[in-house]
């Protein structure tokens, strides 16, 4: 954690958690073996349509976090992704909460997620 990310009180501010979720979800689909910025300059963006999310306890100035993302759901235009921010340290959750995607075209009009993403979603899908 970055001084500049805490308020304060060395507390980390709220909006910072959105941008970790953002963090996780590149990363999860790097672990797939698939690349975002691929999938952007194949025409194929994941626009943020709904947020929620969950403050459990309060990350500090220095904790070290753990970002757990998964994937929810993947059907058609529609993708939701979950996170659960930790503190390293001691397990803590901090932080929960969900991101629901609209799958555009470089247009921003709605479309479905291409083969090549949508089967390698599927198999990672939290049943």
């Amino acid at each position: 954690m970055r001084y500049a990310e805490t308020d304060q009180m060395g507390v980390v501010y709220h909006s910072n958690y959105l941008i970790w979720f953002e963090v996780g979800r590149v990363e999860f689909i790097r672990q797939l073996g698939l690349n975002y910025k691929e999938m952007e300059e194949e025409g194929c963006g994941i626009a943020v349509v709904d947020l929620h999310v969950r403050y459990r306890a309060p990350a500090r100035y220095d904790d070290e976090l753990v970002i757990e993302t998964r994937l929810v759901a993947a059907r058609g235009a529609i993708v939701r992704f979950g996170y659960r921010i930790l503190r390293a340290a001691d397990g803590v959750l901090l932080c929960e909460g969900e991101t629901a995607h609209v799958v555009v075209g470089k247009d921003m009009k709605k479309r479905s997620l291409p083969a090549k993403y949508a089967e390698r979603f599927a198999l990672h899908l939290i049943s």
